[in-house]
């Protein structure tokens, strides 16, 4: 097999070539190092490469691989590497939050995902690149290089988990760690043609802490495959004692439901969001493909859409209290992080803006009475240009902000799992997505309907040109 194709295999595939001994993890490391060291500079997916600790970790592990008489004992993805998004912490490795002057902030512990992936066997080359403190769907912040996507280096990888996705779909490690708060993980997949997931609330751990903004945030996998994607939830996945929210293991292990069809489900979809009125032509026709594809595999669909009316003012809210609950001075922080600061939340309007996000979410969950999925858009319209809303002003670039990503806070607000599927390629080469929604607690539904899509599609993306040699 050669670099590339190597570069390309699925991380579970690659755990398997680990176990066979036809690829020792130390060989590995090194071919994925060698990949940042060449294409990162021109991607911007990394912030912080930590070679010399991947590369002591893949030593270490290619001993133990060849003194091991009983396979079967090895961790889930013993010896493959991964990268961890810069919002999260690896002891040893700077977190930076995308704040320029914390670039040398070195930790000594590591955050609760980081220890469960660390245990499933995973070597961590990095820490990839996010937005400002994870503020934004795409990924620029001051004082470091742009995330460029690989299918078009003119476009935006999105944000915040831009350096995750861009990572992964440059072949730069076969799988990532991101999080989502409102959109971070799914964004960045559909732009990058990526299976993303978005777990239920209480799903994975926020240990050893917790989330600042009540419960939108995640974290969650960044695959190629929702096989891969499925097996790195079950790695994150558990409660931690102490966490304020958690939910009882699934009846199987998310990977075994990649095995299973679904029996017949009842599917909304839309494509919009009200009262977002429009989306563009390339994302509705993908929408409706997908439809017409899952009434010929049996199940039954219904056009019919929620409203997010109500979520909007409240979100925002919330959103921008994180900015304040970061403690960082005004002149660290980026114009738009800025005036999101200044727009003073008071402890009052915050309690009552977590009053409305709950009062919405139960509305938005009574919807799924009558269904088992909902089908839409993962964003309304293709990838942005990478610095494309520079020039605009704070208020315009959270408006468009806000009708570009409309389609994902609700299910932030809500804690209910969703998902990123690609389908399907525009007239630029980007990816185009879609974004499936299920019940509370109820990822199996959406990872056996993913992965019975996923093979009737029979779409495989090719291996971006700017990153093929």
């Amino acid at each position: 097999m050669n670099s590339v194709k190597l570069a390309f295999t699925s991380a579970l595939d690659l755990a398997q070539l680990i176990r066979d001994r036809t690829v020792s993890p130390l060989e590995l490391t090194q071919l994925y190092l060698d990949r940042i060291e060449t294409y990162n500079p021109q991607l911007g997916s990394f912030f912080f490469v930590a070679a010399e600790m991947a590369l002591e970790d893949a030593k270490e592990k290619t001993e133990q691989l060849s003194n091991t008489s009983d396979l079967n004992s090895l961790p889930p993805f013993f010896g493959v590497p991964t990268a961890i998004k810069d919002l999260n912490s690896v002891s040893g490795m700077p977190v930076s939050y995308g704040v320029a002057v914390l670039k040398q902030n070195v930790v000594n512990h590591d955050d609760g995902v980081t220890t469960r992936m660390k245990q499933a066997g995973f070597i961590i080359l990095g820490k990839t690149a996010t937005s400002q403190l994870g503020s934004f769907p795409y990924t620029e912040p001051p004082n470091f290089p742009p995330a460029r996507n690989p299918w078009h280096l003119d476009y935006t990888p999105g944000g915040s988990s831009g350096g995750a996705a861009a990572a992964v779909a440059a072949g730069l490690c076969p799988i990532a760690q991101g999080s989502d708060g409102g959109g971070s993980v799914r964004g960045p997949a559909a732009c990058c043609g990526l299976v993303g997931i978005k777990p239920a609330r209480g799903r994975v751990s926020h240990a050893p802490v917790g989330d600042y903004q009540s419960g939108i945030s995640s974290n969650g996998p960044l695959g190629r495959t929702v096989a891969d994607a499925a097996a790195l939830l079950d790695v994150m996945s558990g409660y931690t004692m102490g966490d304020p929210y958690w939910l009882p293991s699934p009846e199987i292990p998310f990977l075994e439901a990649t095995k299973e069809d679904p029996t017949s489900l009842k599917i909304a979809f839309c494509d919009h969001i009200p009262p977002f009125t429009d989306s563009e032509a390339i994302v509705k026709e993908t929408v409706y493909k997908t439809a017409q594809l899952l009434e010929s595999l049996g199940h039954s669909l219904e056009m019919k859409s929620p409203s997010v009316g109500s979520l909007i003012e409240p979100f925002v809210k919330v959103w921008q209290s994180g900015i304040a609950a970061s403690g960082l001075p005004s002149t660290v922080l980026s114009p738009l992080n800025n005036w999101l600061k200044e727009q003073t939340v008071n402890a009052g309007e915050y309690l009552q803006a977590v009053h409305r996000l709950q009062i919405f979410s139960r509305q938005l969950v009574v919807f799924f009475d009558q269904f088992d999925v909902l089908l839409l858009p993962v964003y309304l319209h293709q990838p942005i240009k990478v610095g494309e809303w520079a020039h605009l002003s704070p208020q315009e670039t959270l408006e468009k902000i806000m009708n570009w990503i409309a389609p994902c806070p609700a299910f932030n607000a809500s804690g209910l799992p969703a998902m990123t599927l690609p389908m399907d390629q525009d007239n630029n080469g980007l990816p185009v997505c879609v974004q499936l929604v299920g019940k509370p607690a109820d990822e199996l539904t959406l990872i056996r309907l993913a992965s019975q899509l996923e093979k009737a599609n029979n779409f495989l993306l090719p291996i971006p040109s700017s990153v093929n040699h």
